[in-house]
């Protein structure tokens, strides 16, 4: 009875995954949708512990295996992009690839790697630059990171970011308030126009904590209040994740964007213990021409 109350347990995880949603009402198309020559479908995916907690690896890969290249947060061990990798070209007969960053961040008590997985025959490049030069320690728990990315004509860094969630809201928002100095960072850095800022910032992309962002015209992609990211035990609740990327700049973006929500049955629960706490969010290019 054990066996047979776990099975369907699983099945009712995986029959979360499936689903026809259409990406115009902020839920992801099917993949045939989306798999143009000249669209590139980005995402991020804060995936609870990587690693270390027990996954359902399969599901995990029928979730990312509708996008193209996945910025990945809280990767606790490379052996856990490892395996997902072979889901992933198991269950999509295509080849994938994966980045880790060279070293963990975070505290004494908690450290985790930033990880990106791409599909090679719609990401040519993926190239570490490597974390945010702190202009002193107190500026984030665990540093932004960047990588350098090209499919097709489309170039531009892409980093990925896990703000501190801590004690205080003051926290979180010190940290929000700092994403500008990320952005010009990696800008400097590398000369790139087109830079992608992703992840779980724990706060919503509308507080005027990001007030520095939005005065230089790089503005969140997906609209908090009706798009949660994160899971309770009810239900998605806050509005965590998103994107943030200068449209004058990045002219690239088609203007599509929004949160996948792949939960079915309302399993919330299993959910959590098998696969994240947070929904993967997205966000659509146009890869044949370099706009910038």
């Amino acid at each position: 009875m054990r066996i047979l109350a776990f099975l369907l347990m699983l099945f009712s995880v995986i029959s979360g995954c499936t689903g026809d949603y259409s990406i115009n009402d902020g839920r992801l198309g099917k993949k045939a949708e989306n798999d143009k020559n000249n669209v590139l479908l980005l995402a991020s995916f804060n995936t609870l512990r990587l690693g270390e907690k027990e996954k359902n690896y399969k599901t995990m890969a029928e979730i990312i295996s509708r996008f193209d290249l996945t910025a990945l947060q809280e990767v606790m061990h490379e052996k856990g992009l490892k395996k997902l990798k072979g889901y992933l070209e198991k269950l999509t007969r295509e080849k994938w690839e994966y980045v880790i960053s060279e070293s963990s961040a975070g505290s004494e008590g908690y450290r985790e790697y930033y990880g990106f997985i791409y599909r090679k025959n719609k990401v040519q490049e993926v190239r570490k630059i490597g974390f945010y030069k702190e202009k002193n320690e107190n500026e984030f728990m665990r540093e932004p990171y960047g990588v350098y990315c090209r499919s097709e004509n489309f170039d531009f860094v892409y980093i990925s970011v896990h703000s501190i969630f801590g004690d205080q809201e003051k926290q979180r928002l010190l940290e929000a308030s700092t994403y500008l100095t990320v952005y010009e960072y990696f800008y400097n850095l590398t000369g790139e126009d087109d830079i992608i800022i992703a992840g779980d910032f724990n706060v919503p992309a509308d507080n005027m904590a990001f007030k520095n962002l939005h005065k230089k015209n790089i503005l969140y992609l997906i609209e908090p209040g009706t798009n949660p990211t994160t899971i309770s035990s009810g239900g998605p609740v806050s509005s965590y994740d998103n994107f943030f990327i200068n449209k004058d700049r990045t002219r690239e973006y088609s203007g599509k964007s929004g949160v996948y929500n792949f939960v079915k049955d309302n399993n919330y629960d299993i959910i959590k213990k098998y696969i994240s706490d947070h929904l993967p969010v997205f966000s659509e290019y146009y890869n044949n021409e370099d706009l910038d």
